[in-house]
């Protein structure tokens, strides 16, 4: 993968070169059941549906989403909701169910809303270029959960970078208990340190980590750090060479990037599906946006190391999927 090979060529300028393919951090195989992809996920947890004119992703991987379909449909959904998903979206224009339910806070994307060119994250310049002394490694803080910002982690760690993991004691990584072993695979070369962000004590132990740091990770929409004391602006303030790599699901900026998204629903939304000879839309693997994304994310780390800092890595699952399925239409076009 090109992104793969970015990533070994810019850790080796930094002395340490990872071949990502060896970590174990790309798929899943193994540690979870899997079933064939489809109209289902592998984990089935998200679907693909018709609407009236259009083709949606829904994906009720957390007991919340469930409750919200009744609110979404405005009809009772039983414990099974998909059979009444897809008889009553049926009936209901594509743009106007994806309008209610990203305002509820689905994880709901149209397949192949978002179109990039490639992978690659931009690169926002919020800070300032001072660079690094010569021959330190990295330091890092990684605030991020789930699979593509631990993964960015990963191999920041593999490079020999000083990664620190917080989590916090109220809201602990959901993969620590769901799936050890690959968490392990994520986070076991990182220091850890569990924080109480309710507490000011803790915020200010945070901040002041950060501050420290030459690389911020994180997966949390933007509202979530205002309460935290660590809006962007103040950050980039008292930090301008930070690198401030922030993994959302579909952008840091503009009206997209309050969604929510899942690797599974962010790769359909990217259009990285296959298609039938009907052209309806089928999963073509288990969650294939946190993995890119992790890619892209760690690539944007370093490019932004390499630039000597002051930047945010505006990295999407969906803009990464997108980006990924537009090099592989280029691949199958060769």
């Amino acid at each position: 993968m090109a992104l793969g090979a970015q990533i070994a060529e810019l850790t080796r300028k930094l002395g340490h070169p990872v071949a990502v393919e060896t970590l174990g951090v790309l798929d899943r195989r193994g540690l979870l059941a899997l079933d064939r992809p489809g109209l289902a996920s592998p984990n089935r947890a998200c679907r693909l549906f018709r609407a009236a004119d259009d083709w949606l992703v829904l994906n009720l991987a957390r007991d919340d989403d469930r409750d919200l379909v009744a609110a979404w449909l405005q009809t009772d959904v039983g414990d099974d909701p998909w059979d009444i998903v897809q008889r009553l979206a049926m009936a209901r224009p594509a743009a106007d169910l994806l309008a209610d339910g990203v305002m509820l806070g689905l994880p709901l994307g149209r397949v192949g809303e978002i179109v990039r060119d490639g992978p690659k994250a931009p690169l926002l310049g919020l800070g300032r270029a001072t660079g690094r002394p010569a021959g330190k490694p990295p330091r890092v803080v990684d605030m991020s959960a789930l699979w593509a910002g631990p993964m960015c982690g990963a191999i920041l760690a593999e490079a020999a970078a000083d990664v620190l993991k917080v989590e916090s004691v109220r809201r602990p990584d959901p993969t620590r208990g769901s799936m050890p072993a690959f968490f392990e695979r994520l986070n076991g070369r990182k220091r850890q340190l569990a924080l109480d962000l309710a507490d000011p004590s803790d915020q200010a132990r945070l901040r002041d980590e950060i501050l420290a740091a030459d690389v911020l990770i994180t997966s949390a929409r933007p509202r979530a750090f205002v309460s935290l004391g660590l809006s962007p602006d103040e950050i980039f303030k008292a930090h301008p060479a930070l690198v401030w790599v922030a993994v959302t699901g579909y952008g840091w900026t503009g009206e997209a990037a309050h969604r929510v998204a899942f690797g599974d629903d962010a790769a359909a939304a990217g259009g990285l599906v296959r298609r039938t000879k009907a052209c309806a839309p089928r999963f073509l693997g288990d969650a294939l946006a946190d993995p890119v994304t992790g890619l892209a994310a760690a690539l944007g780390a370093l490019e932004g190391l390499a630039a000597g800092g002051g930047v945010l890595v505006d990295v999407s699952l969906a803009g990464s999927a997108a980006g990924a399925a537009a090099d592989r239409q280029r691949l199958a076009a060769a």
